[in-house]
């Protein structure tokens, strides 16, 4: 998460400087690109090879990607930079699995709260990406090429980091599993939680990824965008402390419907003034409403998924939320220029909307009918 966090505060600057504002968003877009192509091999090899393996392997394949992402902004080579985030998507794609590592190791009882636990490392990368953008950026004569230097070196000690992980060697489940999906298709449960994984983190892509495109109409500088972007990442992992417990004491609805409403509060506050007060504060609750809906979906796909179902689910529910993500992200440039930020804001009302009556419908419901196991 520190280089994802460090690649959201500079990559839609760097991109709008080596091309054009429309084209700014394609180097983050080949990212979630990378992540969703790589999302259900991440999940076979896991299941064939285990966890160590794959972390250190996606680590780097991470540093890989973050030197050519170097070697691009070094040469001036937008190309090259764009294509260098699909491998940065890989070593992205393989962190998803960290959050279901971590909840494979502990009870049952205790599954939300260590997904979440496992997500609170965010609030250190919150810090260090950006930080670490601003230290380095101007050490070398191109912009930034600097940081992305002092990334691959993030990536190689991930990959050691992974290395010394002892987890639980799961079951292994045969490769060639074609266990028919259309039951949990039928299951209303299993359907939101999808669904509210991929609307809140596309939506909070949308509007996160516009934040330094609205930030440079407003003639802010990167230092300005950092730190609304580090105060972002913090919001979005900080919650993940307390989230598992809310989860335990007041279930999962509650609190995915507390995320639509922080979602809403940023939209308001966003489209009321384009201040750096309003910037940060509509960021800090665009991440809050995140996390409640990110960790809520994810608790709540744990809750659905059989056993011999896991790696399937895991990659199903990644890839439409990856899919969803890329597609938003690659056209956000051009729907900043043709709309402009309060606009895009607006639009975001509908979704959030239409998502927090689903959740409390189907928490009315569940209140008088269980779903079925």
């Amino acid at each position: 998460m520190t280089s994802i966090s460090l690649v959201l505060a500079s990559s839609v600057v760097i991109g709008a400087n080596l091309a054009t504002p429309a084209l700014a968003t394609l180097p983050l877009a080949m990212q979630y690109l990378g992540t969703m192509l790589v999302l259900y091999p991440a999940a076979r090899l896991i299941n064939r090879y285990g966890h160590k393996i794959v972390f250190c392997g996606g680590s780097l394949i991470g540093a890989l990607g973050l030197a050519l992402a170097a070697l691009g902004i070094w040469f001036e080579s937008f190309p090259l930079f764009a294509l260098s985030g699909i491998l940065v998507g890989v070593f992205n794609a393989v962190g998803q699995y960290y959050r279901f590592a971590a909840a494979e190791a502990v009870s049952i009882n205790l599954r939300s709260k260590a997904i979440s636990l496992t997500l609170s490392g965010g609030v250190i990368a919150a810090l260090a990406g950006p930080k670490l953008a601003q230290w380095t950026r101007d050490m070398l004569p191109q912009p930034f090429t600097a940081s992305f230097l002092a990334l691959v070196c993030v990536a190689l000690i991930a990959a050691l980091l992974a290395k010394g992980l002892h987890l639980k060697q799961a079951v292994q489940l045969p490769d060639n599993l074609n266990t028919p999906f259309l039951p949990l298709l039928r299951r209303p449960d299993f359907v939101l939680a999808v669904v509210s994984g991929v609307v809140g983190y596309a939506l909070m892509n949308l509007l996160m990824s516009a934040t330094p495109l609205a930030m440079m109409c407003s003639n802010f500088d990167f230092a300005d965008t950092a730190t609304v972007i580090q105060w972002h990442v913090v919001a979005m992992f900080a919650p993940s402390f307390i989230t598992g417990s809310l989860i335990l004491r007041f279930g999962v609805m509650p609190v995915m419907l507390f995320g639509g409403i922080s979602m809403l509060a940023s939209i308001g506050i966003a489209i009321n003034g384009e201040t750096l007060i309003n910037f940060e504060l509509a960021l800090v609750l665009l991440g809050i409403g995140w996390n409640f809906l990110y960790i809520g979906a994810t608790a709540r796909l744990v809750e659905c998924c059989p056993p011999q179902q896991k790696a399937q689910v895991q990659a199903f529910n990644d890839t439409l939320v990856f899919f969803a993500v890329a597609s938003i992200t690659f056209s956000t440039g051009e729907l900043m220029n043709r709309y402009g930020w309060e606009t895009i804001n607006l639009y975001s009302i509908i979704p959030v909307t239409l998502l927090m009556i689903a959740i409390a419908w189907q928490w009315l419901v569940g209140i008088r009918k269980p779903f079925p196991a």
